[in-house]
């Protein structure tokens, strides 16, 4: 396992037995210094388990938003219940760090293996993270991304593209 995605796992650990947030890294690797958005993904047997982000980055290095977007991933991803003790040796971390969104004009700038996507319309964000199963075009793409915002088909939309750095 990537140390980064190691801190997610770790951090998830020490928060559910002990109650506490870990300290981001006083000397950050490389790929944990600096500010990005980042994502954590939790599964459990290949099944989404929970999944939290920040595309805008609220802390103040890359590590601790990795521990505190970890912590909600397993605690506080409205989809599902918070993950249980007992449930930590079966679940696998990763972490995407996002680049900087790049506003496009264009979907056909889109490539879902390749770009995550950010839809906005008025105060109403949707993000979708790429090289997600199932999601092969940019208009399917863009159509969840909608949906996660509560963006009806027809209103229009600011369209972002973003790359990942992907670890697990």
């Amino acid at each position: 396992m990537h140390p980064v995605a190691a801190l997610a796992q770790k951090a998830i650990e020490e928060y559910l037995a002990r109650g506490n947030v870990l300290e981001g890294p006083s000397k950050p690797a490389p790929e944990m210094d600096g500010r990005a958005g980042v994502f954590v993904c939790l599964k459990k047997s290949g099944q989404l388990r929970g999944c939290i982000g920040t595309f805008v980055p609220c802390h103040k290095n890359i590590g601790e938003e990795i521990i505190h977007n970890a912590i909600a991933a397993a605690t506080r991803d409205p989809r599902f219940t918070p993950v249980e003790k007992d449930e930590l040796s079966s679940l696998a971390c990763s972490v995407d760090v996002l680049s900087t969104p790049e506003k496009i004009d264009d979907p056909a700038g889109l490539d879902p293996k390749r770009y995550g996507v950010i839809v906005a319309s008025g105060g109403r964000k949707g993000l979708l993270l790429p090289d997600l199963e199932g999601v092969d075009t940019a208009a399917e793409q863009l159509r969840i991304a909608r949906m996660k915002a509560g963006i009806s088909p027809g209103e229009p939309v600011e369209i972002f593209r973003f790359e990942v750095r992907r670890y697990e």
